[in-house]
């Protein structure tokens, strides 16, 4: 009986582990794909992309998650992987100071809107200049 008990976490670990990711990409590229935003690759579409995921994951579970995904996607160091962590430090920021889950996309946006080529400000989201961006809303 105890090893039935045991399959049956597993099982409910491995759903929940699955059905996370699941919703925040869910979550995310919905908004990526009703955005008019340019610049999908190394642009301000880009910057919002890593922002929005970000913040959801900082809300749902912790700062520290954030930090941990990043250090797991984004390892390296060249200008692009910069410019994703930045992106996510900020969103993981404006997660952690969400007061509801409604709160996260206008702020996101928000914070897109007041960003820049190759911002190195830690409150102002960042992106490569235009010349680099590559229009594709999908990686």
């Amino acid at each position: 009986m105890k090893k039935k008990k045991r399959l049956k976490k597993l099982i409910i670990v491995a759903l929940v582990l699955s059905i996370y990711p699941l919703f925040v990409l869910i979550y995310t590229w919905s908004h990526v794909y009703q955005s008019e935003l340019e610049g999908g690759r190394h642009g301000p579409l880009d910057a919002y992309r890593h922002t929005l995921a970000s913040a959801v994951v900082s809300y749902t579970l912790s700062e520290n998650a954030v930090s941990a995904v990043t250090s797991i996607m984004e390892w390296g160091e060249g200008e692009t992987r910069l410019m994703d962590k930045h992106n996510n430090m900020i969103g993981a920021q404006i997660g952690a100071n969400a007061k509801s889950f409604q709160d996260i996309e206008p702020e996101v946006r928000k914070y897109i809107s007041e960003g820049m080529i190759n911002s190195t400000d830690p409150a102002r989201t960042t992106w490569l200049p235009k010349e680099r961006w590559k229009d594709r809303r999908a990686w």
